[in-house]
């Protein structure tokens, strides 16, 4: 039996950067040697890559974490850590990466070759060979290493097909599959017969063809998910153009007009983009007919009311596949490829939908107050200032403090209404307010 896996949660987590190095030269005759700490190396990154030779998402496992390595420390005399490796995952053309949760859609890996970066290594960690000034002869603090981005992510496949297999079940898609391309889906006389998509390419001509995928049936209210429903209506959303099949043989025993309109309005509610594909009819299974005559006043139907080309086909006997193939491919050569690959810079190419301009500015912070006496200080560079401090060493602590003072921090939690004592959090840091200017006043009383 075949599997076929469309959709996985999985975590991400790109490497942390090394953390930088505290250290001094030592050498014999230099007693007081100045500081020489190496940077810390950059996490690696979580990249995707498209792979041809994969049809699904049968290797990922559900939430699993794929994380991407650290990078090494600093070290003594100057020398920097070794970067994390990248984490390389591969995935079918086709596929999607959205948001978790909100379905926002990250990255779209329809091409081949296609690579892109959904996490981002964190940046090493700089040695105390950094922060030597004129009042600073030998710091005695480093960096931490950045904190490499994490993202709960979905991958969803969508197929990458030119023309769509279109019908209730059992109205012969896959029996028109194996007939014009070299497919073999599994065939038999019962509804839901075909329980995953297949994708066959059909052979025009010896230096042309087109790709066809074979859609589990459709059924009414499919596009609330009643039988197999949204989880494979999606995988029409990347077709050009669409062979709607419609059973007249009447064993089923159904109304062929119905049954179109009744699709058409599932595609409709599913997705606008589909509905207005490009259909072709196929009146499937004529061989059963007695008098194929009884077929035109439906055929004029769908000419004249539905605009629509029609083909009285047979997929057992091949009674007009031919005919229906090269129409097939002459509507396909008029219309734009989907999947076309643009110019593409070399190297991976970094994904930046969740970042806007100026948010890696420490400048860029916000206050609130959380609940009675918490305040939180949110943003994306004061945040990453806080994960790259050392809050053991008190000269890197004593740095921050002054770095905060200086973009601000104090004054606009003042401006937020702290009051002595009240706690402030920034990321998983949190530290009592202390109001200095009271406390300023309360020392020049005690002079006075």
């Amino acid at each position: 039996m075949s599997v076929f896996i469309d959709e996985v949660p999985i975590l991400l987590k790109a490497g942390d950067g090394g953390n930088g190095a505290v250290t001094f030269r030592r050498e014999k005759h230099v007693p007081r040697g100045g500081p020489d700490g190496g940077d810390g190396g950059r996490g690696g990154s979580v990249i995707f890559e498209t792979d041809p030779n994969l049809s699904t998402l049968l290797d990922f496992r559900p939430n699993k974490l794929y994380k991407a390595e650290r990078g090494a420390d600093g070290l003594g005399k100057n020398m920097f850590g070794k970067d994390g490796a990248d984490l390389v995952l591969k995935v079918p053309v086709g596929t999607q990466v959205q948001v978790e949760g909100t379905g926002e859609v990250l990255a779209d890996l329809a091409f081949f070759p296609q690579r892109e970066v959904l996490a981002v290594g964190g940046r090493g960690g700089k040695g105390n060979q950094h922060f030597v000034n004129s009042v600073q002869q030998a710091p005695k603090f480093g960096e931490n290493g950045e904190p490499g981005e994490d993202r709960t992510i979905r991958l969803e496949l969508k197929l990458l097909a030119d023309v769509g297999l279109l019908g209730f079940p059992n109205v012969g898609k896959s029996t028109l599959l194996s007939r014009i391309s070299a497919a073999k889906p599994k065939i038999a006389d019962y509804p839901f017969t075909t329980l995953v998509p297949n994708l066959g390419v059909v052979r025009v001509d010896r230096d042309h063809n087109f790709v066809v995928a074979d859609i589990p049936g459709v059924i009414e209210n499919a596009h609330k998910g009643a039988g197999l429903g949204i989880q494979f209506l999606k995988h029409l959303e990347r077709t050009r153009l669409l062979v709607h099949l419609i059973d007249v043989s009447g064993v089923s025993g159904r109304d062929p007009l119905e049954d179109y309109e009744t699709i058409n309005r599932e595609l409709a509610e599913f997705s606008a983009e589909l509905a207005a594909l490009p259909q072709v009819i196929a009146l499937a299974r004529i061989d059963v007919l007695p008098d194929q005559e009884s077929l035109a006043p439906l055929i004029a139907h769908f000419k004249e009311k539905e605009d629509v080309p029609v083909f009285s086909i047979s997929s057992v006997t091949g009674e007009n596949i031919e005919p229906l193939v090269y129409h097939l491919w002459s509507r396909l050569q008029a219309m734009p490829a989907k999947g076309t690959q643009p110019e593409m810079a070399s190297g991976p190419v970094r994904i930046t939908v969740d970042s806007k301009a100026g948010d890696d500015n420490p400048k860029n912070f916000t206050v609130a107050r959380e609940s009675g006496d918490v305040l939180v200080v949110a943003g994306k560079g004061i945040e990453r200032m806080i994960a790259m401090t050392d809050m053991g060493n008190e000269d890197g602590v004593r740095r921050l403090q002054r770095r905060m003072e200086r973009l601000g921090v104090f004054e606009k939690l003042k401006a937020a209404g702290a009051e002595e004592g009240d706690t402030v959090r920034i990321r998983d840091v949190e530290f009592d307010y202390i109001d200095e200017d009271k406390e300023d006043e309360e020392d020049d009383f005690v002079e006075v």
